[in-house]
């Protein structure tokens, strides 16, 4: 254990800090501290030394030298156990520090601001604090290192059952999170740095790239059960994500569930209109868009039965109890809903394998996308486009219904999270066949005709949308003579005429997109 008597405390994050201050001195721990923490201690009641006095050498350069001295750094930095560091420090008479409470200038607060200048975020850059907490955490034998205002009360509970001490797996634990702490934020900064003109201009990825996730928790196994496993979550969250899931029952995730539950979160939040979304495989198998939860749930898994055996299910809106009703006759892995009235969750805990999510629900999405390659990764901004109907081309002679519109708009949604090759049929809100991942776009266009016969479902006066060009007319062919009678998609083939001929010759409308949605 480890006596706490001397403290230096210097913190951007003020929160807490003057009830933690007064904690310390109930032990009679002495209190160093700079610039407005300092002030503001003082002001509260705490008795604080400045580190200029403490030193002999005030603040100078604005600020920028402060704790920048031997005086602070011997006394952070020195091994108890060691008896001639001791004698040195005694010699030199300074003092020990005993524990280190800082955190650092928000240079990421301040980065996130539209109108930040580049010297504005230099100027947010710190220096002394990360010094400071790295002095500490490397001496994590002798010295505490607080960089967590989270961690305040743990810490004043701890001391007073150790008598003014902590403990070394406590001191352990807070080097561990001192250094991520730094190293997230020269993360920060050099992904800022590197993708910053001089003259402030930004480009939209930096030359050095930096990631810090938090591990949430290990996995039972990967995709197979002979990989290991673990979930992180970004420091940052992003607001309405899937990593920010409250499990409400069920057993634990799987590696697969996450991934799967991911598509169908992100898919279903797209939705306006009260919606439903099964997915099987990463691949949405049955989507709809209803008056009311239960509807919209019938109609997507009467999509495809078959695969929505052991799916993942999102709804973007309450689940209340007569869907659930619905939704424990199937198989389900893992049930998603940004609320779950008290009747649903006791409907749902007679199932008791059935893993149910609460998601909060908004549209935000990640900054960049992210796939791991051998040896490097691939980064690029998220596929947000979403037309509307005043934005398509028709390029046919026939024009789409106000309905048929309707119905593209949605299966062009729907597209967009169906890995390619993507053929989705719809009609009236509802997907009819989907056809996923074939290696040719006429493929995806029979098995998506095929699951709409096997489910027992009409394509007859039903749109197809598709994620890219149709590079001939057979895709055309295929889905008319299944039923289609209107069709979304981007163009750009160098064989445009020929499929919009192909449209015309069979008396449908055609309309264009200008933009593709690979799914890969």
């Amino acid at each position: 254990m480890a006596v706490i008597k001397q403290a230096l405390i210097s913190v951007s994050d003020k929160t807490g800090i003057v009830e933690f201050a007064k904690g310390l001195q109930q032990f009679g721990v002495t209190i160093l501290s700079t610039g407005g923490t300092a002030k503001l201690l003082a002001q509260s009641g705490v008795k604080v030394t400045e580190v200029g006095d403490y030193t002999g050498y005030p603040e100078m350069l604005d600020g920028r030298v402060k704790t920048l001295h031997p005086k602070i750094h011997a006394g952070i930095l020195v091994r108890r156990d060691m008896p001639e560091h001791m004698r040195v420090i005694s010699n030199a008479k300074i003092p020990t520090i005993d524990m280190v409470v800082v955190n650092l200038y928000p240079f990421r607060e301040t980065i996130a601001k539209p109108d930040c200048t580049l010297d504005e975020a230099v100027e947010n850059i710190d220096i002394g604090g990360p010094t400071l907490v790295r002095g500490a955490a490397k001496n994590f034998r002798h010295v505490a290192v607080v960089t967590d205002p989270g961690d305040y009360r743990e810490l004043i509970s701890e001391m007073q059952t150790a008598n003014g001490a902590i403990g070394l797996e406590t001191r352990y634990s807070l080097a561990q999170k001192a250094f991520s702490h730094t190293a997230a934020y020269d993360g920060a900064i050099s992904n800022y740095l590197t993708a910053t003109a001089l003259n402030g201009e930004r480009i939209a990825f930096p030359q050095r790239l930096n990631l810090n996730y938090s591990k949430v928790q290990d996995l039972r196994y990967g995709e197979n059960p002979h990989q290991n496993a673990a979930f992180y979550r970004e420091l940052s969250p992003v607001p309405g994500s899937l990593s920010n899931y409250t499990q409400l029952q069920g057993k634990e995730l799987s590696y697969n569930n996450i991934a799967d539950s991911d598509a169908a979160w992100e898919c279903v939040k797209t939705f306006e209109q009260t919606a439903c979304v099964i997915i099987k495989h990463a691949n949405p198998c049955g989507v709809a868009v209803a008056k009311d939860g239960l509807l919209a749930y019938k109609l997507a898994f009467a999509t495809d039965p078959t695969s929505a055996f052991g799916g993942i299910i999102a709804f973007n809106s309450e689940l209340n109890a007569q869907a659930a009703e619905a939704v424990i006759q199937q198989f389900v892995e893992v049930l998603i809903a940004p609320a779950i009235s008290p009747d649903a969750l006791k409907i749902l805990s007679q199932k008791t394998n059935i893993r149910v999510l609460r998601v909060t629900l908004h549209t935000g999405e990640n900054a960049q996308d992210y796939k791991r390659i051998g040896g490097g990764l691939l980064v690029q901004t998220p596929d947000n486009f979403n037309i509307t109907a005043s934005q398509l081309k028709v390029v046919t002679k026939k024009q789409p219904t106000p309905q048929q519109t309707s119905d593209l708009l949605f299966a062009w949604r729907v597209a967009k999270f169906v890995k390619s090759n993507a053929i989705v049929f719809a009609g009236n809100g509802q997907t009819l066949g989907v056809g996923a991942g074939q290696m040719s776009r006429v493929d995806s266009a029979r098995i998506a005709s095929i699951k709409a016969q096997n489910a027992g479902l009409s394509l007859q006066g039903s749109v197809v949308a598709s994620d890219a060009f149709f590079p001939f007319r057979d895709g055309v062919d295929v889905v008319v003579q299944a039923g289609a009678s209107a069709v979304i998609q981007p163009g750009g083939s160098m064989r445009d005429d020929e499929v919009i001929a192909a449209a015309d010759e069979h008396g449908i409308s055609m309309v264009f997109t200008g933009v593709r949605h690979f799914r890969h």
